[in-house]
């Protein structure tokens, strides 16, 4: 089913049919913006009369589950690392992008401001292919080589294709989770200690610190898929990452056993000032997801309220 069919269905009079009580199954991941969006959403959708169930899954293994039916709602597909295996998913007809979140995704390489006095040409990635700026970023585990840290191994991303395309003297060391992502980044900064990491937005990081994202060479479709693409004509990867939508996907049966949820998830709407602000709440200010979450819909309910009537 596409989407144009799934919200044909509910146009068609898919609102006016019962919704089954078994339970709604939602995705969730390891960062904290996505606990809130889908959080944000199962309660709306609780809030609808619906039962709600959380389901812990990989970011990218978690479209089998998804394409079978045992997955229902994924509220945070990013075009920055997800596009290949949502549209491979989509391609099978048993998943259907329902539209964007209103958030803008933009995911790269970063440094603080700091960091170009040791490294004078950033943000140009060429940059990181002098010998001396490779050296201002390594650490025991890596010298010579610079220390790039990635995000987790289920992020995807393709930092190690990237940096064999582009010939970077850097080595890619995954930060085992987003908490302890950010953790280092804070501590580098606190200590003026040399970092080179993946920072997304939307996020609090970049807000709070100065700093920048690496300038790679512009993403395009063709980068990632054919290697005469590029500066490099026998690899792919030779590429920044690619920036846009962060997309809502849902098993092609939701519209039909749980009408109310297709309509809501097709509505739901956020931007990243509203994201960022909640992630400050809870990665900077101590408060819960849920009462995060709560906040929101008691200061949003005319809002919320129109993605389920």
């Amino acid at each position: 089913m596409t989407a144009a069919s799934l919200l044909a269905l509910l146009s068609a009079g898919g609102a006016l049919a019962q919704d089954s009580s078994d339970p709604v199954r939602l995705t969730l991941h390891d960062w904290t913006g996505q606990l809130i969006t889908t959080q944000l959403m199962g309660s709306v959708l609780q809030k609808a009369g619906l039962t709600v169930e959380y389901v812990q899954a990989d970011y990218l293994a978690q479209f089998a589950g998804l394409e079978t039916g045992d997955l229902h709602i994924a509220m945070e597909i990013w075009e920055t690392t997800g596009r290949e295996a949502m549209d491979a998913a989509t391609a099978t007809g048993n998943v259907v992008n329902l539209g964007p979140t209103g958030m803008q995704a933009k995911e790269e390489w970063w440094y603080p401001a700091y960091m170009v006095e040791q490294c004078p040409g950033l943000p140009d990635w060429e940059a990181l292919k002098e010998a001396a700026c490779a050296e201002a970023f390594a650490t025991a585990e890596t010298a010579p080589k610079g220390r790039y840290l990635g995000g987790p191994v289920t992020w995807g991303g393709f930092d190690e294709e990237r940096i064999e395309a582009l010939d970077l003297p850097f080595e890619v060391i995954h930060a085992g989770t987003d908490a302890a992502l950010f953790a280092e980044l804070e501590s580098a900064i606190q200590r003026e200690a040399p970092v080179l990491l993946w920072v997304y937005a939307p996020h609090w990081a970049p807000a709070k610190f100065e700093g920048d994202w690496v300038a790679f060479p512009e993403y395009t479709a063709e980068c990632y898929t054919d290697p005469a693409w590029g500066i490099n004509p026998d690899a792919a990867y030779d590429c920044g990452k690619p920036f846009g939508d962060i997309w809502k996907v849902v098993w092609s049966g939701l519209a039909e056993k749980w009408p109310k949820a297709a309509a809501a998830v097709e509505a739901f709407s956020i931007d990243n000032d509203e994201m960022g602000a909640m992630i400050t709440e809870v990665d900077l200010n101590g408060a819960s997801v849920e009462s995060v979450v709560a906040g929101w819909m008691e200061q949003n309910e005319a809002r919320w309220s129109g993605w389920i009537d």
